[in-house]
């Protein structure tokens, strides 16, 4: 894979694991503790986010964004794991030897 295309398709890898919420999600104390109406909020939220631009995405890779629920400013970030969870991915786009996390937290919690 190019260096060209590699930023592309650590995006629809990051873009395909946060449309689907299951293991690797995780979310911070402060957004569990406004309860399981505002936990579902969020994570449609997130699910949903669509807009990237240099400000947020400058490697093109789909990584993090800003969300607002219910007048909170949220933050979501993917980080690449190796598979054991220990260091980073040595290829973010190789799903055979990356695990993904996305964290979803209060903007004041980062």
């Amino acid at each position: 894979m190019s260096a060209e295309t590699k930023p592309e398709a650590v995006a629809a890898l990051n873009d395909t694991f946060r449309r689907q919420p299951g293991p690797g999600w995780m979310m911070t104390a402060g957004v569990q503790a406004l309860g399981p109406v505002f936990v579902g909020a969020a994570v449609a939220a997130v699910r949903g986010h669509e807009r990237f631009d240099e400000d947020d995405d400058p490697y093109g890779e789909h990584d993090f964004g800003a969300v607002v629920v219910e007048r909170r400013k949220l933050f979501w970030k993917i980080d690449c794991y190796d598979l054991d969870l220990v260091f980073g991915s040595p290829d973010p786009a190789d799903p055979t030897v990356t695990r993904r996390v996305l964290t979803i937290m209060l903007a004041e919690e980062y």
